[in-house]
């Protein structure tokens, strides 16, 4: 009988160690291997040694995160959450900054955000933001950039943009469920729609619409018609998607034009159409336009790859 039990027992903890096994295992492959429409790391951060992230910042961040789950802010506001930090305090909990500002958010005590002790506790700071992000009418259906500049009121306000796909991947990481565009989805096709019913708007450098774009202001305001969050400037929203051959290049596609022929050289995007045509802001004096474009071999200054967006949805279109 003894023996008996011996064996049972033996084989329940083989049992337990083949469930934690395939546990973990399972928790691997979905953080690492692309899902059907999921935010997941690219590897334009995986390789950006300006972005490697400390424990003390990874920290933060899922502290953020852990606060917005717990206050039942929507992913979409836990990524605004993620990306304002990561711009004033590079998601560090600073005890100085500009004046007063303090904390993880650089909130003022000045500024009624709370006392210095209560600022300089994390918690408490992100909190604070969710609450004041929760103020804001329709901040939901907002750019990113523009719902952390409702809260915070920055002195440039476009700067949020640029953490966007940082901070969406930071959610997936600690399970905020955030979603991506899926590549080739409806959302391509009503991004493509905004683009060309600006056909005839002026270029001006700095401008994202409605009436006068610059070439990733185009980009980034027809994805945002889709309800895709973009990063701002047209080097950034090169991170904003998966890298394919130009060959392969697909309707809604982002092509990235470089001094270099390197991703730190990129000074211009346009979005293509399909069948050789790309819609795009070019330059001042230029308004926005289609023009055929040579993908094989490819004209001038182009990147040999196109990106497929893969950005967050931030509002369900």
């Amino acid at each position: 009988m003894r023996f008996w039990i011996i064996i049972t027992t033996a084989i329940a903890l083989i049992g337990g160690v083949i469930a934690v096994v395939a546990t973990m295992t399972s928790t691997t492959v979905a953080l690492s291997t692309p899902t059907h429409g999921a935010c997941r790391p690219l590897p334009q951060f995986a390789s950006d040694p300006g972005l490697d992230l400390t424990d003390e910042q990874l920290g933060n961040a899922a502290l953020i995160i852990q606060v917005g789950h717990e206050l039942s802010i929507p992913p979409y506001g836990l990524q605004i959450a993620v990306a304002t930090a990561m711009q004033e305090s590079r998601l560090r909990n600073l005890p100085y900054g500009d004046r007063d500002s303090i904390g993880l958010f650089q909130q003022r005590p000045s500024m009624g955000w709370g006392t210095r002790e209560q600022i300089m506790d994390p918690r408490y700071s992100s909190t604070m933001f969710y609450t004041r992000l929760q103020q804001v009418p329709g901040w939901q259906d907002m750019q990113l950039w523009q719902a952390a500049q409702a809260v915070q009121r920055s002195g440039f306000p476009y700067a949020y943009q640029q953490w966007a796909q940082l901070a969406a991947e930071l959610v997936q990481r600690f399970g905020g469920g955030l979603t991506c565009v899926t590549p080739g989805g409806p959302h391509v096709e009503k991004a493509i729609h905004y683009a060309t019913e600006q056909i005839g708007d002026p270029y001006v450098w700095g401008a994202t619409g409605p009436d006068a774009y610059d070439c990733s202001g185009l980009m980034m305001a027809s994805w945002a018609a889709a309800g895709v969050a973009l990063n701002r400037t047209s080097r950034e929203q090169w991170r904003n998607g998966d890298p394919f051959p130009l060959a392969h290049a697909t309707r809604g596609d982002l092509l990235f034009w470089s001094h270099d022929d390197t991703p730190a050289g990129i000074h211009h995007v346009a979005m293509y159409l399909g069948n050789g045509t790309i819609i795009e802001a070019q330059q001042t004096g230029v308004p926005v336009h289609i023009r055929p474009i040579k993908l094989a071999p490819a004209e001038s200054g182009l990147m040999p790859q196109a990106i497929r967006v893969r950005a967050p949805i931030q509002a369900q279109a």
